[in-house]
């Protein structure tokens, strides 16, 4: 039976949730969106992540997009599903709850706002792998959470807790990334979670990244990824020296604000994002058109 290292190797994208201008779901735009990275070469998808705006989507919605996204992949994909929050028990209850047949796994975030202690990430890790049905992706990203989950309760997670599949390394820490890279265990899946650093990371031993820029370029974006998963490493440099100052753009203010301007004018969605984010402003947007029109 193959690892989630062999099935998700590669470049996964983190799918923004379109909206139309009356701040409804865009369906017909998510469709066009999916169908769009597919073709561009992702690997895999992941809906209901942060970058979809999750916070915002209430518990209809967010069945809606699962059961949408299943049926517009249709199998040409593997396809991760974002569950998570601050409220362990709330978790539990959707992961028992939620449409979770055709995926591959779960991509849940640490805790926000809470700030719990490394015990405390460590026993809602293990809560969650317990009672789901499929494989927990461990998801860091303390610029957001406000607590960093250290590479020693990584390798811990990853080697007592049956169930925890892999992480999303988001801290923005070489350091912290090679700790892990180095005491994994062979089956732990390690992608990256900051795409500026994914070429760097790559030299290092990850197997790919959950990525926000590949939602407006992917073609680029995986070819940069598969060339460095390759070795090939002047070939990807190349490719990444031309992003660089697309992931400045994208993350200039927030995100999604920044990939949805980069997406709108590539007519594939409307610039839409759900209050307290607000789009992008016209200074950076016009940026993002310059970027473009190079």
């Amino acid at each position: 039976m193959s690892s989630l290292r062999d099935v998700l190797r590669g470049t996964g994208v983190a799918l923004v949730t379109p909206f139309r201008r009356n701040f409804d779901v865009d369906y017909d735009a998510l469709g066009k969106v999916i169908d769009f990275v597919i073709e561009g070469g992702v690997e895999y998808v992941v809906t209901l992540g942060t970058t979809g705006e999750t916070p915002t989507l209430d518990k209809l919605e967010k069945t809606s997009i699962a059961k949408f996204t299943y049926r517009r992949v249709n199998g040409r994909v593997p396809i991760v599903v974002g569950i998570g929050g601050n409220n362990t028990k709330e978790i539990l209850q959707e992961l028992e709850i939620f449409p979770l047949d055709e995926a591959t796994a779960v991509l849940s975030a640490s805790p926000y706002y809470s700030k719990p202690s490394q015990e405390g990430l460590y026993q809602h890790y293990k809560a969650l792998a317990a009672i789901s049905p499929k494989p927990i992706l461990l998801y860091n990203v303390p610029g957001r959470t406000g607590r960093n989950l250290t590479a020693d309760t990584t390798i811990r997670l990853a080697k007592e807790v049956e169930n925890i599949a892999g992480i999303k390394e988001a801290s923005d820490d070489m350091g912290q990334m090679m700790k892990i890279l180095r005491d994994r265990p062979a089956h732990f899946l390690v992608v990256s979670g900051d795409d500026g650093l994914v070429l760097p990371q790559l030299a290092c031993g990850i197997d790919g990244v959950i990525s926000v820029a590949a939602n407006a370029l992917p073609k680029y974006f995986t070819e940069m990824v598969r060339q460095g998963l390759q070795g090939n490493f002047k070939e990807a440099k190349a490719i990444n020296d031309n992003l660089i100052e697309a992931y400045d753009l994208m993350f200039a203010e927030n995100n999604p604000a920044g990939v949805k301007a980069f997406m709108y004018e590539a007519g594939l969605i409307e610039n839409v994002v759900r209050l307290p984010l607000v789009p992008l402003s016209s200074g950076w947007h016009t940026k993002v058109k310059e970027y473009i029109n190079k």
